[in-house]
């Protein structure tokens, strides 16, 4: 073999390059999650933002005048009026009822619907039903339903006579607790599909070492089950508040925000489109319904840890 040969077959080889740039994983990850951060941002940060700033000025969207920055003038405004804080009464009120009545009837049909029996499938569809209806159609149909002369509430808890049966959206004592009873039946079954995950997970060994140990059904209620369904619980708890404290659609359509009902979101509705259309002020009410659900989710929160910590 030549010199020539040797030196050309122990010389390196080069490839011509394709001219393909490849993307490492974080520029792929970067291409795919950019667009719907700008897009969040656009949609949800930025009208946060613009509306805490409007929350400190003087506003009306429907001026053609700039806002007048005026401090904190505008929440000082709400919490002095007495008006208001009337609205966090009943919005508490509210919240307080309706929670505490899903989670009691939520809890219940979970326990009862824990073992499989037969049916007990399309028991569980039917029950589901009410939370995948719109707000309003519901309300709709329970003003039929609460209607005194016609209406099929009043015969079912014993008032047979419509001249003497009650009016339940046409009572101020009274129609608080109409909202509440609807919004417990729509919001009940919500409840109970947390608590039948939470129940669906408990290990059986647990119940069959407490009937080998002869243990009560409140013992084992107590001590098994109530505290392994608790975080699931506390989480249901958690998100029926906050949205108790939104409660807007039922209370427009029972009552419209009259006769006590009042929510702190129906004023915020008034205020920012009704009347003069004070964009200002209902900017900085909406801050302050922000910040007592804040406080109230964050205790919440803070008992659902205490919860998985012990």
């Amino acid at each position: 073999m030549s010199v020539a040969s040797t030196e050309r077959s122990s010389a390196p080889q080069y490839t011509r390059s394709t001219g393909r740039r490849h993307l490492s994983d974080r520029q792929i990850l970067l291409i795919f999650i950019l667009p719907t951060m700008i897009l969040l941002i656009c949609m949800n940060l930025f009208p946060l933002i613009y509306s805490l700033f409007l929350s400190f000025t003087e506003y009306s969207v429907i001026s053609a005048d700039a806002p007048v920055w005026v401090g904190v003038q505008n929440y000082a405004t709400i919490l002095s009026d007495p008006g208001f804080w009337e609205g966090f009464a009943t919005t508490g009120r509210f919240a307080l009822l309706s929670v505490t009545l899903e989670t009691a009837i939520g809890f219940g049909l979970a326990l009862l619907l824990r073992h499989k029996f037969r049916g007990s499938g399309l028991i569980t569809t039917l029950i589901l039903v009410p939370m995948m209806l719109s707000p309003i159609v519901v309300a709709t149909f329970w003003k039929l339903i609460f209607n005194p002369s016609y209406g099929i509430f009043n015969y079912l808890i014993g008032f047979t006579n419509p001249v003497t049966a009650p009016e339940w959206l046409g009572r101020g004592d009274l129609a608080l607790f109409a909202i509440v009873i609807v919004d417990a039946w729509m919001w009940s079954p919500f409840v109970m599909l947390l608590c039948l995950a939470g129940l669906s997970a408990i290990p059986d060994y647990l119940y069959e070492a407490a009937a080998i140990d002869r243990a009560s059904g409140w013992f084992v209620f107590r001590r098994i089950t109530l505290p392994q369904v608790m975080p699931l619980l506390l989480i249901a708890v958690l998100f029926r508040t906050i949205e108790a404290f939104k409660q807007f659609d039922l209370v427009m359509g029972l009552t419209g925000g009259g006769l006590g009902t009042e929510t702190v979101s129906v004023q915020l509705y008034r205020l920012a489109f009704q009347g003069q259309f004070n964009t200002g002020m209902a900017s900085a009410l909406a801050y302050i319904v922000l910040i007592v659900i804040i406080s109230i989710s964050n205790l919440l929160i803070r008992a659902l840890n205490r919860v998985r910590e012990g």
